[in-house]
């Protein structure tokens, strides 16, 4: 399922924020680990890393590795950590909005069909 651009946009920046307060990764790590769940290209992922380490909220740093040159790995800062600790509270209350709007026009539909 193809999934609207700008929504993957909105919650790219949450995705790694999560992923990378449970564990240092690499770009390709994390793109592949989202994959799992959202379609997403790599191109996609290393802007984001680059503006949120100029933002403070992300350090990296080289690690070797058993095959190939050393890969540069990312870690959250105490900022990155506040402000996933935000993010992860914003998109609670938003997403339990959303899906109270789509439950009610579905009993609405429900309700609809019944009569």
């Amino acid at each position: 399922m193809i999934m609207n651009t700008q929504f993957k946009k909105g919650v790219l920046e949450l995705c790694v924020l999560v992923i990378l307060d449970k564990k240092d990764c690499y770009g390709y790590e994390m793109v592949d680990e989202i994959s799992q769940s959202i379609s997403i290209s790599e191109g996609t992922i290393y802007p984001l890393l680059k503006r949120l380490k100029k933002e403070g909220l992300l350090s990296s740093y080289l690690k070797e590795s058993s095959d190939g040159p050393p890969r540069k790995y990312y870690r959250l800062t105490d900022s990155g950590k506040e402000k996933k600790e935000k993010l992860v509270g914003e998109w609670e209350t938003f997403s339990k909005g959303v899906n109270n709007l789509l439950n009610s026009k579905n009993e609405e539909l429900k309700e609809a069909n019944d009569e």
